[in-house]
């Protein structure tokens, strides 16, 4: 079961992922060897699989992957592309970012067990589950994603939405 849910929710950082690249994969510098820009390609869709890895396996503790990942990559791109390069991942990474948000609000990425929103005095995390959210009785048994929100106009007319391959 567990194995399943991995495997869904790696799929779906996956088309996050790609969608990324497909946004910025035709800025990358047009004025290098054939062969050097097929490696940058390369190597920007490496980078972008391998950020969005790391924010399926530990969202709480990346910080700012958007500019991880912008760092990693920015040499690959012509200074005048960078801006839009630095937009496409900006927002490519908040879309992914607010569904493994959705996702650990549901308890889908702690084992089934959805959180409190709510913060102490001196702003942890309560521990609680959340009051009016018992588990039916004829519910399956461990975490499910949900299903993942259609993209605003900007990103699908970029080529950021997560459906398209």
């Amino acid at each position: 079961m567990i194995e399943e849910y991995a495997a869904q929710l790696q799929a779906c950082m996956y088309q996050y992922s790609r969608a990324i690249y497909r946004s910025i994969r035709d800025l990358i510098d047009p004025y290098v060897a054939p062969h050097t820009r097929l490696e940058y390609r390369r190597a920007v869709l490496e980078q972008c699989e391998q950020t969005m890895e790391r924010l399926a396996k530990d969202p709480l503790y990346f910080a700012k992957p958007d500019r991880a990942l912008f760092q990693d990559i920015r040499r690959y791109f012509p200074i005048t592309a960078q801006a839009e390069v630095a937009w496409a991942v900006k927002e490519g990474i908040a879309a992914a970012t607010a569904f493994i948000e959705d996702q650990i609000e549901a308890g889908a990425l702690d084992g089934g067990v959805a959180r409190c929103r709510a913060t102490t005095r001196k702003g942890k995390p309560c521990q609680r589950t959340p009051e009016g959210q018992a588990v039916p009785a004829d519910a399956p048994a461990g975490p499910r994603l949900l299903p993942v929100a259609p993209a605003s106009r900007s990103l699908q007319g970029r080529g950021l939405a997560p459906g398209h391959v």
